[in-house]
């Protein structure tokens, strides 16, 4: 597929001529999903890039949590954005998955720049609950600079459900790789390609269903780089691979990696 017309993220040790691994919220089948255990559980199974949430603290602290209420995934109660970083810190964001990891923290989008700078890509979904209408200030920015003060901006795809997210990171900085989760309401009714141009974005990302029914052959035929979540059966993953998508996400980036590894090997024999 020529990507030559799309702005994507520098990998390591991989190569966008296969399938992407992308560890949805870490490898969160086996560790809680958006946490530090969960990232290096896919940096272990050696995915390409790992996918992640990011919310807003009260005094305005990029975290990386996926919803807005605290009670799913954590022990703390009532909305993340209601909380300090220093309140949040004092929740435990692991037992809710096993025993085994009880003490684990909601991780700030810089303790993970950190661990994995140097090793893997990242995919940054932005929440829409930390969207706001300013730009200056607003959560784009902060995990920008994040991004730029641990010299990520060439490993990272950032992208939204809210589309006035992917305006704000291509004003703020339009070299920066952005992908359009699709959004079937803010889209009325416009297809990829037009979506694609209309928010100077780099990629595509849908969901098994759509792309299976509906978004499949314009993906191709105008060669967009996209991106399928959440695929974790074995079958659908074969089925993805087959339509030579660019990535997909998976709880479960070792079961993905092995088919790739046994496809690859299976042609040079």
């Amino acid at each position: 597929m020529d990507q030559q017309a799309y702005r994507l993220p520098d990998l390591f040790h991989h190569s966008y001529e296969e399938c992407i691994v992308i560890a949805h919220r870490g490898a969160s089948a086996y560790y809680p999903e958006n946490t530090l255990p969960a990232f290096k559980g896919a940096l272990e199974m050696e995915a390409a890039m790992i996918e992640l949430d990011v919310m807003l603290t009260s005094d305005g602290v990029p975290v990386v949590f996926h919803d807005a209420k605290l009670s799913i995934h954590s022990n703390g109660k009532g909305l993340l954005s209601y909380h300090t970083l220093e309140e949040l810190k004092a929740f435990d964001a692991g037992a809710w998955f096993s025993p085994q990891y009880a003490g684990t923290t909601i991780p700030t989008l810089q303790e993970v720049l950190e661990l994995v700078a140097g090793k893997i890509a990242l995919n940054i979904e932005i929440k829409t609950e930390a969207v706001s209408a300013e730009i200056s200030g607003g959560v784009e920015e902060k995990c920008l600079q994040l991004v730029h003060d641990l010299n990520m901006q060439h490993h990272v795809l950032f992208s939204s459900f809210d589309y006035r997210a992917l305006r704000h990171l291509k004003k703020l900085d339009s070299e920066i790789p952005v992908a359009l989760l699709y959004n079937r309401g803010q889209s009325n009714g416009r297809p990829p390609a037009q979506l694609m141009n209309d928010y100077q974005v780099d990629a595509f990302n849908c969901s098994y269903h759509e792309y299976m029914a509906k978004w499949g052959p314009e993906l191709h035929q105008l060669n967009i780089p996209h991106f399928v979540y959440t695929v974790d059966e074995t079958d659908q993953m074969q089925q993805l691979l087959d339509a030579d998508v660019s990535g997909i996400f998976t709880n479960r980036p070792d079961r993905l990696k092995a088919l790739i590894d046994q496809r690859r090997n299976g042609k040079k024999t």
